[in-house]
């Protein structure tokens, strides 16, 4: 038997006994599981040590031993418990070490899930990827004092005068807050495998579980990094703001994007990047100069060397969110894009932990097993003198 094959049979001679004491036979069946888990972990840690003394870096050689068992264990606990929500020891000392994890078997998963979990929330959502991100282990108000003296100008005074008009300094706050994503399927209902799958070995359920958490959770917020309205929830990179407006309600021109550059003061613009959705992207693809060369230069021309995203749009890099609404060239309610620093005009908090419930019984007359995750995330604006927010012409 392997180490999870006989960790799970001690786990079920304790659950077939629950609420009782242990009778002789499963005193006598759990030692003899007992003696055989020892067997199997000495036995593990031989090979893990041989393995070792085969590696090309002799000197790290104690190091590396001691970090592969510690996090083998954890990874092959936490497998263990998303294939049966049943809990074992290594994933009780994890919820240990930490807070606010709840009392319905619910876990703090481990760095390499919750690592995997960030990266599909971020890759959903353009905009997570290029503001100010803060990480946090807990989730406490998180305030910060903000000003705007931008109107304020000094003077010329004559020799042993004085200035004669002025302004005081006026100080503001802003906060992030740490809101509760859950992930859910259709009907409020947590996302569902099958019994089947989960229990073949070969089955990479943590990549799965992460994928498709992780997409279910960044749809939601990567809606409200953008549009989110503040109250109960992120006050989104758009929300409130006055666009910069185009010249006609024709459609964007090159004349427009330009204006759309100078309306960010040159301190940000250096660092200055383009978000939009796709289908405005489309309607940009179609922008030509006056020689019909495409304003926006594919990855590998001069213009685009050295972009993150691959394509520059007048030398400038282009995010890609679908939260932002489509351009509506005669309307400029709808606020479907922006450009600026934006690392400096907006900031996204997240809470390190992250906690994960595997619920095997609710759905077990169905041969189901349900995963529920929980995240938690805000998102303000930091600095609007940093970024214009586009639209089309009323």
């Amino acid at each position: 038997m392997t180490i999870e094959e006989i960790l799970g049979a001690l786990q079920a001679i304790l659950d077939a006994a629950e609420g009782r004491e242990l009778n002789d036979e499963e005193v006598a069946r759990y030692e003899e599981l007992e003696t055989q888990l020892k067997g199997a972990q000495r036995s593990a840690e031989i090979r893990s040590r041989h393995a070792a003394y085969k590696a090309p870096n002799r000197s790290d050689l104690h190091v590396h031993v001691g970090t592969a068992r510690q996090d083998d264990t954890l990874e092959r606990a936490f497998d263990h418990y998303l294939r049966t929500g049943k809990e074992n020891a290594d994933l009780v000392q994890l919820r240990a070490q930490g807070e606010g994890s709840p009392t319905e078997g619910g876990y703090l998963v481990p760095d390499g899930f919750r690592d995997k979990l960030i990266d599909r929330m971020k890759a959903f959502g353009g905009i997570a990827n290029v503001v100010e991100t803060i990480t946090t282990s807990t989730g406490n108000p998180l305030p910060w004092p903000t000003v705007d003296d931008t109107a304020n100008v000094g003077e010329i005074v004559a020799e042993g005068g004085t200035f004669a008009s002025g302004a005081d300094l006026v100080f503001g706050t802003a906060s992030l807050g740490a809101y509760k994503y859950m992930a859910g399927g259709a009907s409020n209902t947590p996302l569902r495998v099958s019994v089947e799958l989960l229990q073949d070995a070969a089955f990479d359920v943590q990549g799965l579980v992460s994928r498709k958490l992780g997409e279910r959770i960044a749809r939601i917020q990567s809606t409200h990094l953008v549009t989110g309205n503040g109250s109960g929830q992120p006050k989104g990179i758009v929300h409130g703001l006055t666009p910069v407006q185009p010249a006609a309600n024709t459609g964007w021109t090159y004349a427009d994007l330009v204006t759309f550059i100078h309306s960010v003061d040159p301190a940000y613009r250096e660092r200055g990047r383009w978000a939009f959705n796709d289908t405005t992207l489309g309607a940009i693809r179609k922008l030509v100069d006056l020689d019909g060369r495409p304003l926006l230069q594919p990855a590998g021309t001069a213009s685009a060397a050295g972009s993150p995203g691959g394509e520059t749009l007048l030398g400038y890099p282009v995010t890609i969110d679908q939260a932002f609404v489509d351009l509506d060239i005669d309307d400029s309610t709808d606020l479907c894009g922006v450009f600026g620093d934006l690392s400096e005009g907006y900031v996204m908090r997240r809470v390190k932990d992250i906690t994960l419930i595997v619920n095997p019984w609710t759905r077990a007359a169905n041969g189901q097993v349900e995963f529920t995750a929980w995240a938690r995330m805000d998102g303000n604006q930091q600095n609007i003198n940093a970024y214009s927010v586009l639209s089309g012409k009323s």
